[in-house]
């Protein structure tokens, strides 16, 4: 094993939808591995689209063309172009989940929620299926407040207990790579904290890839930074470089609050 430093690439990548919307143009971009990338931007910047480009949900969209790399390390620092026609796109979705603005759980238990994408693949060892269950969890952050519930409803929670459930499910397979659109978009202040604690702990282990839901919490969280407008990627930089001293007028205007 080797020390990854980007755990992505992208490079020189556009995609265009069926409708002419051109919706990001030769973007060309390096996530480094064990952090947080924020993706930040006005609406319609093209953020979303190259979320879901990473691991292919776009698939399912109207797509005429993709043109360009994005490249995916893995532990011993290879390289997978992930638009390859050899790729196993179910397999490439278990290295890269998913969480969305808006929480999708099962109509199951808590517990059931957890290990059907395990039980997917075939795992019918119940002392696997709940250990995973309980470090996904405490992964999250929510172990301690389901524990003795796990076999209620998961419709019972909270919103913000719901959104957890759902990034403990994508942590079930033991991704690589976390994604996550607007992931505290209606929650309240508290889950909000809650939320973005968890994804601090979770980069020690993972790379993440965030869409904020403001540009209050693309500052918080970012450990690196990402301006999209009208799909190019206008700015790059470290930390809170582009809050406090951004080198593009566009970038400058969109943090003072000038648009979007």
């Amino acid at each position: 094993m080797v020390k990854v430093v980007n755990k992505i690439l992208i490079q020189n990548f556009s995609l265009n939808y069926s409708d002419g919307t051109e919706s990001l143009h030769e973007i060309t971009l390096q996530i480094p591995a064990n952090a947080i990338m924020v993706f930040f931007g006005p609406a319609g910047g093209g953020k979303s689209s190259l979320l879901r480009a990473i691991n292919r949900l776009n698939d399912l969209a109207d797509v005429i063309s993709i043109s360009g790399e994005i490249l995916l390390a893995d532990e011993n620092g290879n390289y997978l172009n992930i638009y390859d026609k050899k790729v196993d796109v179910i397999e490439l979705r278990r290295r890269v989940g998913m969480v969305f603005a808006r929480p999708i759980v099962l109509p199951l238990t808590i517990r059931g929620n957890l290990t059907y994408p395990l039980e997917l693949k075939g795992e019918k060892n119940k002392d696997i299926l709940m250990t995973s269950v309980e470090r996904s969890l405490r992964q999250a952050a929510l172990w301690d407040e389901v524990k003795d519930r796990l076999d209620t409803s998961a419709t019972a929670l909270s919103g913000g207990q719901q959104q957890r459930l759902c990034l403990a499910r994508s942590l079930m397979l033991e991704p690589e790579v976390i994604l996550l659109d607007e992931p505290t978009s209606g929650l309240d202040p508290i889950s909000t904290s809650k939320v973005e604690a968890t994804l601090q702990d979770l980069k020690q282990r993972y790379t993440i890839v965030l869409v904020p839901q403001s540009i209050q919490q693309a500052a918080r969280m970012a450990d690196y930074a990402a301006f999209f407008l009208q799909g190019e990627l206008i700015e790059f930089a470290p930390e809170n470089a582009l809050f406090i001293n951004p080198k593009d007028g566009r970038t400058k205007d969109y943090v003072e609050g000038r648009f979007g």
